[in-house]
């Protein structure tokens, strides 16, 4: 694979019911990189019991309260935090994950959040989910994840509690019509 040939880059991967993982049974995750060096996404529809206000508190920012949930983005780096906004913004640490979205890490988008000045829609996610060169790949072969377009309502406007149904049902599958053997010929 090139770094642009079949990327999941600004895709949904979607745990298969068969998934047999129970730390991502039911997930949606929103892919911000893939390439031939390995993948990293962020997990959209497993809030912890901790607001963005919350966070902004403890890292002794001022600013609004804000009930936003934060998510847990996955399990590597957890203590890390990474915000998935549109529109751009002159952040320090930012990467663009297509020409309307981006992912920042660095703490001045978060002061800015806390002021109101930061993007019009974000999600804030502690951790992520990585995978190493043909990691993804083998899972993918072994039907343990579905593939999807992203769109910016599902990240921004679907309540989590909805994300993994909503997505379902975009891609036009019955839950109850799944067999074992999806995926295997």
């Amino acid at each position: 694979m090139t770094d642009c040939e079949d990327s999941l880059r600004n895709r949904l991967l979607v745990a298969s019911p068969y998934l047999q993982d129970p730390g991502f049974h039911g997930t949606v995750i929103f892919m911000c990189e893939h390439n031939s060096e390995g993948a990293m996404g962020l997990v959209i529809n497993r809030p912890l019991d901790i607001t963005v206000g919350e966070v902004l508190e403890q890292l002794d920012l001022d600013g609004e309260e804000i009930n936003a949930p934060v998510y847990a983005g996955g399990p590597v780096q957890p203590e890390r935090g990474f915000v998935l906004h549109r529109p751009f913004g002159e952040w320090q640490s930012s990467m663009a994950v297509t020409d309307q979205l981006t992912m920042t890490t660095s703490r001045d988008i978060l002061e800015a959040i806390g002021c109101g000045e930061g993007p019009s829609e974000f999600l804030m996610a502690l951790g992520y989910s990585g995978w190493s060169e043909g990691q993804l790949e083998e899972e993918l072969s072994g039907s343990s994840w579905l593939v999807c377009p992203a769109n910016h309502d599902l990240l921004f406007r679907v309540k989590s509690e909805d994300r993994y149904a909503e997505v379902i049902r975009m891609m036009g599958i019955d839950l109850n019509q799944l067999s074992d053997s999806v995926g295997h010929a």
